[in-house]
């Protein structure tokens, strides 16, 4: 969901061409599945579409993107493991701008965490993309 908002948001601002974003998970169990029906259906009503397909965060990633961000502390807690120690400065928590906790993990709960996660994302991204520039 992150990845279609964050994209959404600098093709909005004419910035498409200064970015290049993906999304990767630190788990390779959903490795190569298109995203969940229920994050394509909450973007899609706000008008994104997201045609990625999941993939896991390699060890050139660390090197290759300048911002890599993390859902929750279990996971920015398991980047920090792997990432080499020049690249730790880049890891940083999605909602850090906003509230700074963790984004909700919806996959098991109804619809309305996906919202949540909506409403989540948009803010904490528009706030990185400011800050980026």
């Amino acid at each position: 969901m992150a990845e279609g908002i964050f994209m959404n948001q600098v093709r909005t601002a004419g910035r498409a061409d200064q970015f290049e974003i993906a999304s990767a998970g630190t788990a390779s169990y959903h490795a190569g599945s298109p995203p969940d029906r229920r994050t394509l259906e909450v973007l899609a009503r706000h008008g994104i579409r997201l045609e990625s397909r999941s993939r896991q965060v390699t060890d050139a990633d660390f090197a290759r993107f300048d911002l890599i961000l993390a859902m929750d502390r279990s996971n920015l807690d398991t980047l920090s493991r792997r990432c080499p120690p020049q690249y730790r400065d880049k890891l940083h928590l999605t909602l850090e701008p906003t509230t700074g906790g963790d984004v909700p993990d919806p996959y098991y709960g109804g619809p309305q965490g996906f919202d949540l996660n909506y409403a989540q994302l948009l803010e904490a991204l528009e706030a990185w993309l400011e800050r980026l520039s």
